[in-house]
């Protein structure tokens, strides 16, 4: 229930805005209950800031609009929102979906009417209820419904060169994937953060499993992870309170600064049915759909476009732009607004005749707005920029007189490789450029967005746990992985001293046991063959973008030149890894795996990342499996099983930003071992993690290996700060401590007992001393000589980035035992 606020508490919200100063969400919420005067100055201020945002901009004065097709894909939908008349049955439909040639005959009448957006709109997973949804679509060959919305999408843009703007509702991290490169944009209002509207019988959202905040929020931060210019918003008067009017609004801030991805909110205002549940709603009253417009203008800051739907309003035009909007949305001069058909939207003369009398030039816009299609790669993918190209003016708006006309809907012409090629070999003599991308400032998000979703642990050290601990490490070490030791495996997490040379010595008598005195190593060469990467990762300090002075891309060729070179140098295996280049050609991974066997026949190619994997499955339309297959059939023997870092999304998504959550890392290297394509195993500690989560990537390990058995051993990598963003930024500690290198691979050795045999320590990142202490503490594998190695050099790694067979043994007669050269899969060479 909505507690009025005192008139005097309005008056000290509204000088804090007035001052430039943020609000907070008890002033917010005092804000959304303005009147009379105080209405008119929250209007005031809240168009002052929408102002300051249009002239930063370079369109002061300017409200835009997109000219649209709406496509209704399907009105099935597997959700019961009881304000909804969109959503049908079967029976009162005369097919569960539009047929393709449907959906083009929407999209050709709205470009011969120069249109440029096609809106897809459709319900949630409509085969999870409905089984005429499910029929449909297995008759016509779509294992999905989102399957089905990508193929029109191609269609459209090949055929009618209007711009797909994706809303089918949740969609996962993976399914985000896949859709980007068929829509400039994408869309999903969040319509409200109060999760009791879902959770209690009554509720608008009631029986809605796509309706929980929580799983809508996730896709809103999903979309940013991704890179996906989004369209969202809220829904007001549904029976929400003030307050968690102003939660949703700041909850879109919060996912907008973390990530940079909400190109536009919607605030829009319930508008009551006939035969809907909510028919007897009162509908929102458009004073509060002007306070809230306001205070979101307030709240999200001036560089947010802010749009309310113009058939909803009935003609304040002037009081919505009074309260800060700067877009109205698509509007059709083809179809109707099949959510709300009663209400027609308005003539585009009269919206530009509108917005004239209130002071502003009506233009139009495309459905990925001009700030994204400025930016470029990283947020519109290589095989859209033809279309968006034939249709935007120079400041990202749309050409007016510009009539679609359908496109390729393919990669790019132009010549892949180039660059400073030569990085591998001058990282160790001239360096990196400068210690930071260009983008530096803008790539990662708001730092303090990031850095508020830091966890800790303040687990204590007890001493007779720590003792326990070490006496079940020896007498059955994998048991400690079991929830009821939890404790015992945390205190030896936290071992120092004599407990600590211990742990050690424990960790070294199981290698011996397991694998004798022999040191192992591999003759192999790192080729990375780019990298140019958009996805953000903030501990990264590899990735480039295209235009950075230390930018390279390697050919198909050059990649052959350099396995064949390791061949003549004694390599029997290659690891070829690269950033998440958008302008990598789908075909690459397979001819990069083909041209080096064709090559060099007998080299062993383990290469690909889990993330670089699903990338690259979803890009191509295909699942990782069959991916994954047609890697297999190329030549691919094995997969690093990089891009780990720390298999806890909580860490993940501070530490990575963009890459893949840790469920579909488990469900790529699952699959991959289930092809018979085995991989390595790692974990990258020390930068914003813990201990506890440690623990919890293990039995991630641990959990896949018992149903695979397909890793081939565990590799610890130590987090390099010099040049990682994240630590540049203040964020993370400058990488593990001395002590934490020791019980991490310690425990490696413990914790993975039985599962898995190979322990290995990276000298590239521990040094000469750490290696040999490592080696003394549970390791049993050096990696290999890798002939070049950029990844952790660029990060600041001072120790080389190559090693030659003589020092490799060298380091283990440090150790006091014997090098034995091995293969990729631990074979004697």
């Amino acid at each position: 229930m909505d507690i009025p606020p005192t008139e005097a508490s309005i008056r000290r919200a509204l000088k804090r805005a007035a001052d430039g100063r943020a609000i907070d969400a008890d002033e917010a919420t005092a804000l959304l209950a303005a009147e009379g005067g105080l209405f008119d100055d929250l209007l005031s201020i809240a168009g002052g800031v929408r102002d300051a945002g249009l002239r930063e901009a370079g369109r002061p004065g300017v409200v835009t609009y997109s000219k649209k097709v709406f496509i209704p894909l399907t009105r099935l939908c597997r959700d019961r929102c009881h304000y909804c008349t969109f959503a049908t049955v079967p029976h009162r439909l005369p097919a569960a979906f539009l047929e393709r040639d449907e959906v083009l005959a929407i999209a050709r009448e709205g470009a011969a009417q120069g249109c440029k957006e096609a809106l897809f709109t459709l319900g949630d997973k409509p085969e999870e209820r409905w089984p005429a949804a499910r029929q449909w679509l297995d008759e016509r060959g779509y294992d999905s419904t989102l399957d089905y919305v990508r193929a029109c999408a191609i269609a459209v843009l090949e055929e009618t060169g209007l711009l797909p703007h994706l809303n089918p509702g949740v969609l996962s991290w993976a399914e985000l994937q896949r859709l980007k490169p068929v829509a400039p944009s994408m869309g999903m209002m969040l319509e409200t953060t109060a999760t009791r509207l879902w959770s209690e019988p009554g509720g608008p959202h009631y029986g809605s499993p796509d309706k929980e905040p929580a799983v809508r929020l996730r896709v809103l931060d999903d979309a940013g992870r991704v890179g996906v210019p989004f369209t969202t918003g809220i829904l007001i008067g549904i029976g929400e309170t003030r307050a968690e009017r102003a939660d949703a609004i700041f909850a879109m801030r919060r996912t907008a600064r973390e990530y940079g991805h909400i190109q536009e909110i919607i605030i829009q205002n319930f508008r009551a049915k006939p035969d809907t549940a909510m028919r007897g709603m009162p509908d929102a009253e458009l004073r509060e759909l002007a306070a809230t417009v306001a205070v979101a203008r307030i709240i999200m800051g001036p560089r947010a476009r802010v749009q309310a739907p113009p058939n909803l309003i009935a003609g304040e035009y002037d009081l919505l732009l009074r309260a800060g909007i700067d877009d109205w949305g698509g509007v059709s001069p083809v179809t109707p607004d099949h959510v709300n058909p009663e209400r027609p939207w308005p003539q585009i003369e009269l919206l530009r005749d509108m917005s004239a009398r209130s002071g502003f030039e009506l233009r139009e816009r495309l459905t990925i707005y001009p700030e994204y299609i400025r930016r470029g790669e990283g947020w519109l993918d290589p095989r859209l920029a033809a279309h968006v190209a034939a249709l935007a003016e120079a400041s990202g708006l749309a050409r007016e007189d510009a009539m679609p006309a359908g496109l390729p809907w393919q990669e790019p012409d132009d010549a892949y490789a180039g660059g400073r090629t030569d990085l591998f070999a001058t990282i160790d003599t001239e360096g990196r450029t400068s210690d930071r991308r260009g983008d530096f400032d803008s790539v990662y998000g708001d730092w303090t967005e990031v850095a508020a979703h830091i966890t800790t642990d303040t687990t204590e050290r007890i001493e007779t746990d720590v003792l326990a601990g070490l006496r079940l490490a020896a007498e059955d070490p994998a048991r400690l992985l079991l929830p009821e030791h939890e404790d015992k495996a945390m205190a030896l997490f936290q071992a120092d001293g004599s407990a600590l040379d211990e742990l050690a010595r424990i960790a070294d008598d199981l290698r011996r046991e397991v694998n004798g005195d022999d040191v192992t190593y591999v003759v192999n060469r790192n080729i990375n063959f780019s990298n140019v990467c958009y996805v953000g990762c903030r501990f990264c300090a590899f990735a480039q973008r295209e235009r950075d002075a230390d930018a390279y891309r390697l050919s198909v060729e050059q990649v052959a030149d350099r396995a064949e070179e390791a061949w003549r140098d004694g390599a029997t295996e290659v690891c070829m890894q690269g950033g998440i280049d958008p302008k990598m050609p789908i075909t690459a991974y397979a001819d990069l795996v083909r041209a080096v066997k064709q090559r060099v026949p007998a080299m062993h190619v383990h290469a690909f990342s889990p993330m670089e994997i699903v990338t690259g499955a979803a890009k191509a339309g295909v699942g990782v499996r069959e991916w994954l297959t047609e890697l297999r059939d190329a030549g691919l023997d094995t997969i690093p099983g990089t891009a780990a870092e720390i298999l806890d999304d909580d860490v993940r998504w501070v530490l990575t930003k963009g890459k893949l959550p840790a469920a579909t890392w488990i469900d790529v290297v699952t699959t991959a071992h289930q092809l018979g394509i085995r991989s390595s195993s790692t974990m990258m500690y020390g930068h914003v993690d813990h201990p506890r989560q440690w623990l919890g990537h293990f039995r991630v390990l641990a959990g896949v290996q018992d149903v695979t058995g397909g890793f081939t051993e565990f590799v610890a990598l130590p987090f390099i700060h010099t040049n990682a963003p994240i630590y540049l930024a203040g964020i993370a500690r400058p990488g593990p401590t001395w002590r934490e290198n020791r019980v991490v691979h310690a425990m490696a050795r413990i914790l993975l007992h039985g599962r898995i045999d190979n322990i290995q320590c990276s000298w590239v990142k521990l040094g000469d001393e750490g290696t040999v202490a490592m080696l003394n503490g549970g390791c049993n594998d050096l990696g290999g000589t890798l002939m070049e190695e950029t990844i952790s050099r660029m990060a600041g790694s001072e120790h080389g980035s190559a090693r030659t067979v003589t020092e490799l043994k060298e380091l283990a007669a440090a150790a006091g035992r014997p090098a034995v050269q091995r293969t990729t899969v631990y074979g004697r060479q």
